[in-house]
């Protein structure tokens, strides 16, 4: 965060906080609506606790004039998967004037497409596992990497539609089924060890956590079922290789052009081998979320998070407000 915008609530503009409304849009229509409205709950509670005057907006094809109607200065983006997470809302909050959190149009665009994303992680030479790309329509009878195998949406989250293939008889079925999520999918190396992810928080990376699913597989059973996974932070893996990790996520959301916070998640490989998966430009923010977690882990309680988030978003505007007439 820069040192204006906390100086700005601080000192020169004691009373902005009540003079600013802020919208937490949440909800949407994605295939994470219900986890979204979760999020978006936690950060309308942390955010009134730190004193701001919030609203909860339930996105939907009106929202240009919900958001016109609550006349709302700022707007926390607490929105999964498409429309809240690809630059859609994005692209229309830039055209609306309104300042926002997270990554603007072009890196969430980037980052919610799996393929696109990993094209630029190759490019900065940030490890990530081989893939290939199906049309819809395409067909694929074997596999290119050998098995297992990971079939996944190009442009979900929450491991919608995902499987590991292990063998060429389920590979079919698992094509088929990703392509009921997304026009293209990604046909992906699986990489066979421990599961870590990084959060990226102002460009500077939080603990690493180890995510350890009952299942063995990180599905949306295992994310959103309590006790179905155990989370270790930070994660057992020694100094060196933790700064690895760290150093590898802040590549990974800087080569996408990320901004304010995002999530990195990465496969630990048996022999030591790190390879980068994707970079979740809106993660999850609740209390229990792995992201607050980390920052918990680093001394930020989640009510100073989202705070600082959403400073982020109105330090890139502040030169708007007037506060003399607040």
């Amino acid at each position: 965060m820069g040192k204006l915008g906390k100086d700005l609530i601080r000192q020169e503009c004691p009373h902005l906080k009540s003079g600013l409304k802020i919208g937490v849009l949440m909800g949407g229509w994605s295939k994470e609506r219900e986890i979204s409205l979760i999020t978006g709950r936690a950060i309308i509670e942390a955010l009134t606790a730190k004193g701001w005057q919030v609203t909860g907006i339930d996105v939907d094809r009106n929202i240009c004039n919900r958001i016109r109607e609550e006349k709302i200065n700022a707007a926390f983006l607490a929105l999964h998967g498409r429309y809240g997470e690809d630059g859609s809302i994005q692209g229309m909050l830039e055209i609306m004037g309104i300042p926002y959190t997270g990554s603007g149009v072009l890196a969430s665009s980037l980052a919610i497409d799996k393929a696109a994303a990993k094209r630029f992680f190759q490019i900065f030479e940030i490890p990530t596992p081989c893939f290939e790309t199906l049309e819809k329509g395409d067909t694929l009878e074997e596999s290119p990497f050998g098995y297992p195998l990971v079939v996944k949406p190009c442009s979900q989250g929450s491991t919608i539609g995902t499987h590991i293939v292990k063998d060429q008889s389920d590979l079919a079925q698992a094509v088929s089924d990703a392509f009921m999520y997304d026009e293209r999918i990604l046909i992906e190396e699986f990489i066979p060890g421990r599961e870590l992810t990084v959060g990226i928080l102002d460009s500077d990376a939080l603990p690493v956590v180890e995510i350890i699913p009952r299942s063995g597989f990180y599905d949306f059973h295992s994310k959103y079922t309590h006790g179905e996974t155990q989370y270790e932070c930070p994660a057992n893996i020694g100094s060196e290789l933790t700064g690895r990790v760290q150093e590898l996520g802040i590549g990974a959301h800087l080569a996408l052009g990320c901004r304010d916070f995002s999530r990195v998640d990465f496969r630990l490989r048996t022999d030591g081998a790190l390879f980068c998966l994707e970079v979740n430009t809106i993660p999850g923010m609740t209390k229990t979320s792995l992201l607050p977690k980390a920052a918990m882990s680093a001394g930020i309680p989640f009510p100073d998070l989202t705070e600082k988030v959403l400073m982020m978003a109105l330090d890139r505007k502040v030169k708007d407000f007037d506060c003399a007439g607040i």
